[in-house]
């Protein structure tokens, strides 16, 4: 592969792979490492900890879904919906982050916290890491790969300093500290590339206001929209460590939240799939090639991870000389098949905001009633992992299946009510 070959990959699509390569390489070597410096009991809340602030990071997704599918319906009034979306990302950051601290007792409570430090630190983090949303969706929806990709690098290089943190000072606020560093310096580089906005855009009309109302307020309630459906989809995603640590004792609960981490790792090891097939996705006529090529993509990538994970299990926990490690080394590929399923069903989910669908978010918000209520009944990690496994192969098939056939119709036909190949304003069923 020649000089050049390489920068037109690393400039195009492929620089999202590599980008989010480095960011999750370093934020799992991050959550891997920090299980070998905290105890049992402290590693469990700090999992928790993330785990929360995941779930409310569906925030940011929302917005960065609302941009994104924004700038491609509309891609000649994009310096008109850039604005709209950085006045939008901006407050709610802010909103999140003061509602956070207000609730911090109760996040004591329910994850069971020694003090409410731990709670304070994570409304603090909330804040970059709802803004960094809408900034994403903006560079995602124009298709600035280059721009994007350092953004994912940022989002993980600075978690290497937070480990030098924890290793002074090993505590759960310390670790969750350290990991966010890894939302701050995103934002910084986001407005720095965004300070000031695109005129045109895409192959699409120059228009002199948007085709769709871009005003604060209608962009505020899809982002909201999107928001909840994404609260969906990963309260489905995180809900087994807060029900672990209710029904399981600490030592437990703490060794699933380390079989968790090979969930998480293939849970977003795919996010580049998302990340370059959600355009797609929020194109009519290219929506149903895009989900199954995207499907295809990750259970292939799933496949071969989880044959990994069979094979190198036991070493890993050799080479790194971890009891936790070793004590879950068997149960792991058991993980790493979870993960798949919740990176398909990240998916789909993402195909139904991208057309605007409601159906399929009503299944996710089953799915994760069933797996609380289920849970509820567990008190080994095996009992646990056997629910969520069942549950989101149930919801994955359920998912495709839907998708599908809310899609085949708009196969180069647009019967969608799409104009020009793009998906309608207003919100449909599937």
């Amino acid at each position: 592969m020649t000089a050049g070959s390489i920068r037109r990959f690393l400039a195009g699509s492929g620089g999202i792979v590599v980008g989010t390569a480095v960011m999750n390489v370093c934020t799992f070597g991050f959550t891997i490492v920090a299980a070998g410096i905290l105890d049992t009991a402290s590693y469990g809340a700090f999992f928790a900890l993330l785990n929360l602030l995941m779930v409310v990071s569906v925030v940011n997704m929302g917005l960065q879904a609302t941009a994104a599918r924004r700038i491609v319906a509309d891609p000649g009034a994009v310096d008109v919906v850039e604005r709209s979306i950085l006045r939008v990302g901006y407050a709610t950051s802010l909103a999140v982050g003061g509602a956070l601290l207000v609730l911090s007792p109760a996040v004591t409570w329910l994850l069971q916290l020694d003090s409410v430090v731990p709670a304070l630190v994570l409304a603090a983090l909330a804040v970059p890491t709802t803004m960094m949303g809408a900034q994403v969706g903006i560079l995602q929806g124009e298709k600035r790969w280059p721009e994007l990709s350092w953004v994912y690098v940022l989002a993980g290089v600075p978690r290497i300093a937070g480990l030098a943190l924890l290793w002074l000072h090993p505590g759960e606020s310390v670790a969750l500290f350290g990991s966010g560093l890894g939302y701050v310096a995103p934002v910084v580089l986001g407005w720095w590339v965004l300070r000031r906005p695109r005129h045109t855009h895409g192959t699409g009309p120059v228009t002199a206001e948007p085709v769709e109302d871009s005003s604060p307020w209608p962009v505020l309630r899809e982002a909201l929209h999107s928001a909840q459906a994404l609260l969906a989809f990963f309260a489905l995603a995180n809900v087994d460590i807060v029900v672990a640590r209710h029904v399981m004792g600490e030592h437990d609960s703490g060794l699933y939240a380390v079989g968790l981490l090979v969930a998480k790792i293939m849970l977003y090891l795919p996010q580049f799939v998302v990340i370059v097939m959600f355009p797609s996705l929020a194109t009519a006529h290219e929506r149903r090639r895009a989900v199954v090529r995207g499907t295809g993509a990750i259970l292939a990538l799933g496949a071969a991870c989880t044959l990994g994970v069979v094979l190198l299990a036991g070493v890993a926990a050799d080479l790194l000389r971890s009891e936790k490690l070793a004590a879950v080394a068997g149960h792991l590929w058991l993980f790493a098949v979870l993960g798949t399923l919740l990176s398909i069903i990240q998916l789909l989910v993402y195909a139904t905001l991208a057309r605007r669908g409601r159906f399929s978010i009503a299944l996710v918000w089953l799915a994760l009633a069933a797996c609380v209520a289920a849970g509820a009944t567990t008190s080994t990690p095996t009992g646990l992992l056997t629910v969520m496994i069942s549950t989101s192969a149930v919801l994955t098939a359920l998912l495709v299946a839907t998708s599908l056939r809310a899609d085949a119709g708009s196969v180069g036909s647009g019967d969608d009510g799409s104009v020009g190949g793009v998906v309608p304003a207003a919100p449909h069923t599937d």
